[in-house]
């Protein structure tokens, strides 16, 4: 029987819950898993993957409507994107991304108060037995390791308009 080894996650199991954004106290406190900060947005290693390589690329501003974004927030968002997709590119080498907002619970949104936008590396196979059976996913690096691969390569291929 093969294990799964995932220590990250029982930390927050059962770890208290903080009040308020998660986002806007990371931004802050989790320094670790911000791996490039920019004029208005930030991003982010989701600390609890769907797949090793998981972003988020958030803004600074606290608020939950897209609507509500500035022009600067936006063009910032969007070419955070495309930096994102060349960082896990060169460094991960993936066969696609699943890139994407959810915006409100009913749509998937976990933390509907603060909008982000999350860049997820795909491959052929990733998605295996083991997650359509057992409901379990392997994620088969950690967090932190993932965050100071890709760290270096913002400096790389982030240009800022």
């Amino acid at each position: 029987m093969e294990k799964i080894f995932a220590p990250w996650r029982m930390e927050y199991i059962k770890g208290e819950k903080p009040d308020g954004c998660v986002f806007c106290k990371c931004s802050i406190r989790c320094e670790d898993y911000v791996i490039y900060e920019g004029k208005t947005c930030f991003v982010m290693m989701n600390r609890y993957p769907y797949i090793s390589g998981h972003l988020m690329i958030i803004p600074c501003r606290h608020l939950s409507k897209i609507e509500d974004l500035t022009a600067d927030e936006k063009m910032e968002i969007f070419n955070l994107t495309e930096t994102c997709v060349r960082v896990i590119k060169e460094a991960m080498r993936p066969d696609g991304f699943n890139i994407g907002m959810n915006i409100g619970k009913a749509a998937g949104a976990g933390i509907e108060e603060h909008i982000h936008v999350h860049v997820i590396p795909r491959w052929q196979g990733d998605t295996n037995f083991i997650s359509v059976i057992g409901d379990v996913r392997v994620i088969p690096e950690d967090v932190a390791t993932t965050a100071a691969n890709l760290k270096p390569l913002f400096t790389k291929y982030h240009r800022e308009d």
